[in-house]
């Protein structure tokens, strides 16, 4: 349930899957390399980037295993976008890759579109997965680059629920372990057959199995047996609780707000500084304060966010530090509320002068270690959110990857929102959703616990009272879809 201008508002839960088809071929010598990304509209005309879906190679017909879930309003006309694009580099902006075509529609209008196949949500059980292969065919001379796909039986034919990553250059892979949602692999019924790859078995039939890979087009040849073997080392259903569900069973959220006091903002006294606070009293920081705050306020009981700033030189020994209270009180850096955070920023922002480097990791680590304490309870009773402001330059990168690989096993996630106009490749970077972060000395880490918000894509219209302005209701439904991974992280680290 959500409210919203007054109005209460009962949603439902919608899986969204993605297909296309005749795309056209932008690339030369093979075919384009397709994504799409979902944009929503807001209560006013701007379009906000929900998510993404992977990049399929060479494909002009792609199937996308990435799902879209959203809440559907009966009641509200909700207006979504889908961009295609054939992605030809690794940056994250789809501005520098060919634009391939665009569907507008409402959700209303999805359930009569082909391609859009949407699913009310009411199962949250998954299935977790570790699985393997053995001796599998050579593909390419002397090698294979082997993933596998596991799809749902519809009434309309197989529908694609998941793809592995590819493990390159192995006949004899590990995949690494994956959740697929029950409604998604068998429409909730454990008795459906479902497929993997060419396979078809039953989810329920196999806890640990193996299975021979045949290769139609090698039967007839003379004492062929199989060209390899996959394992399922583990199969096991799982109910997955929703952050709701924690909140209700007494999980503590505990937030804590870190403040970039660089150089690289500019001159506060400047207005063309980030820090810069103009005559209606504002600046993009405060901004950015009061849109997240206004929403992660709510799941703190107690209202109390410790703030800490990094790269300035703090009175009164002038010293550079990357980790001071902004209320100069370390015994108690706490805020009550985010106006009290407000406040403090205001108070502390004439003290200081903003110097440099730019270093996460020291932030990052002090958070870890009350989640370190945390991990020692017996039930998920403690989580820990590390919201970081920042224009987007660090200087730390090394010890920022190993410090976020070191907490990814611990009751504690990362949200950063970048403000300004600044490259924010290495925020990306860290928000590792494609591939596990991976520390310099080569740890990787156990999940990724990094959410990069660039709020110049969800910032509100300005106005002369912007910090009195109401939070665009569809920022808050993003940033709360970002928020809301915290559910699956505690249920992967301490169980219910």
């Amino acid at each position: 349930m959500a409210s919203a201008s007054g109005a209460t508002h009962f949603a439902t839960k919608v899986e969204l899957t993605i297909s296309c088809e005749n795309l056209m071929d932008m690339d030369v010598f093979s075919k384009s390399d397709p994504l799409c990304a979902m944009y929503i509209r807001s209560s006013g005309s701007q379009w906000y980037e929900f998510g993404r879906t992977e990049m399929i190679l060479n494909c002009l017909n792609p199937k996308f295993a990435k799902k879209f879930v959203i809440d559907y309003y009966f009641e509200m006309v909700q207006s979504l976008k889908f961009c295609v694009y054939d992605i030809d580099n690794d940056t994250y902006d789809l501005g520098d890759d060919d634009f391939l075509g665009e569907l507008e529609c409402t959700l209303g209008q999805v359930s009569i579109t082909l391609t859009i196949c949407a699913e009310e949500i009411t199962d949250t059980r998954v299935a977790e997965f570790e699985v393997s292969g053995r001796r599998l065919d050579k593909k390419f001379l002397w090698w294979s680059d082997p993933f596998l796909e596991f799809y749902k039986q519809t009434e309309t034919g197989w529908q694609l629920a998941h793809r592995t990553e590819v493990v390159y250059n192995n006949l004899n892979p590990t995949w690494r372990p994956f959740r697929i949602s029950l409604r998604s692999l068998c429409g909730g019924d454990v008795e459906n057959p479902i497929k993997v790859n060419k396979y078809i078995i039953n989810l329920c039939s196999f806890r640990q199995a193996e299975f021979e890979c045949i290769n139609a087009n090698k039967l007839k040849k003379k004492n062929y047996k199989n060209s390899g073997v996959l394992c399922i080392k583990r199969c096991q259903v799982v109910k997955e609780y929703s952050f709701l569900d924690y909140i209700m069973g007494g999980c503590q959220i505990n937030f804590t707000i870190a403040i970039d006091f660089t150089g690289s903002n500019g001159d506060p006294k400047s207005p063309h500084s980030l820090h810069y606070i103009n005559p209606e009293g504002y600046n993009e920081y405060l901004t950015a304060i009061w849109a997240v705050g206004n929403v992660i306020q709510d799941y703190d009981s107690n209202k109390m966010f410790p703030v800490f700033g990094f790269g300035a030189q703090v009175p009164p020994s002038w010293q550079v530090s990357h980790e001071f209270p902004i209320n100069f009180n370390p015994a108690n850096p706490f805020c009550s509320g985010i106006e009290g955070v407000v406040q403090a920023y205001q108070q502390c922002l004439p003290l200081l002068k903003l110097w440099g480097p730019t270093n996460f990791s020291p932030v990052i680590r002090h958070v870890a270690c009350f989640a370190r304490q945390a991990l020692q309870q017996s039930r998920a009773s403690q989580y820990y959110v590390l919201l970081i402001i920042t224009d987007g330059v660090i200087t730390d990168m090394d010890q920022t990857c190993s410090a976020i690989v070191e907490a990814s096993r611990l009751p504690m996630s990362i949200i950063i929102v970048g403000v300004g106009g600044e490259d924010f490749s290495a925020m990306e970077f860290l928000d590792s959703d494609d591939k596990l972060l991976r520390s310099p000395n080569g740890d990787v880490a156990s999940r990724d616990i990094v959410q990069f918000v660039p709020f110049r894509d969800f910032q509100v219209s300005s106005g002369p009272h912007l910090l009195t302005v109401r939070t665009d209701i569809m920022y808050v439904l993003n940033l709360m879809r970002r928020i809301t991974h915290i559910s699956s992280c505690i249920s992967f680290l301490i169980p219910l």
